[in-house]
């Protein structure tokens, strides 16, 4: 397991509060939110809510597009009506209250496990699940996951693997960030959860999200400065 590295940006209480006021709560000219990701998780109710937190829907295909990613037509159909059973059959046995930094959920993270093979049939990455669906790569496939599963999977782009140092090719990302979520008796974790309540965002925001807005939004702004140079 990769050992993961907690940038500094964490640290400054002050501009992780202000990154996230600026996601969840800026606004446009028009009145409506500057950045349509604060709608992912919360769109039509989220994709965890009682009754579509053990299929995917077409309120998570849109909120996929929150994000600036979406699926190919022919892959929006197979998740849509899951024809061979899979997606059902793997979200069922996630529980829809599984959290990354209880010890209880690493076996449905670990290799073997639903969440594990969820994003393989999603990826397909050595060729042996043909069905999976057009469209869907790395990225996509951890989207729409922490859509279906917020507290369990968190939301891993460029962006969040470039400020985070991590490895090119990257197995252990969620191995690595539940542990650091466990150390020192969850302080890292709690920290997290501090900069949300200071931000004033909605406690409805899982931890795991705000780990991931404020990566996205501090490493766009570092590209944003060094494109200008």
């Amino acid at each position: 397991m990769t050992e993961l590295h907690i940038p500094e940006i964490y640290r400054d209480v002050d501009e992780s509060v202000r990154l996230l006021r600026t996601y969840f709560t800026g606004r446009r000219s028009k009145g409506d939110l500057s950045y349509s990701g604060a709608h992912f998780e919360r769109l039509a109710g989220g994709g965890d809510r009682e009754g579509a937190a053990d299929g995917f829907e077409a309120a998570d295909l849109v909120a996929l597009t929150m994000l600036k990613v979406s699926v190919a037509p022919h892959g929006a159909v197979n998740l849509l009506t899951d024809p061979e059973g899979h997606w059902h059959r793997l979200l069922s046995a996630i529980p829809r209250e599984a959290r990354l930094e209880d010890p209880a959920s690493d076996p449905l993270v670990a290799q073997g496990g639903p969440a594990w093979e969820l994003w393989e049939r999603l990826v397909n990455p050595d060729g042996t699940h043909p069905s999976s669906p057009d469209g869907v790569r790395s990225v996509v496939a951890g989207k729409l996951m922490a859509r279906k599963r917020p507290h369990l999977i968190p939301v891993y782009d460029a962006r969040v693997k470039t400020l985070f140092r991590r490895p090119m090719i990257d197995h252990t990302f969620w191995a690595s960030l539940a542990a650091v979520l466990r150390a020192d008796g969850g302080a890292f974790r709690r920290h997290l959860e501090m900069l949300r309540t200071t931000a004033v965002i909605g406690e409805d925001i899982g931890v795991l999200r705000v780990l991931d807005v404020i990566a996205w939004m501090h490493q766009g702004e570092r590209e944003a400065a060094a494109a200008s140079r």
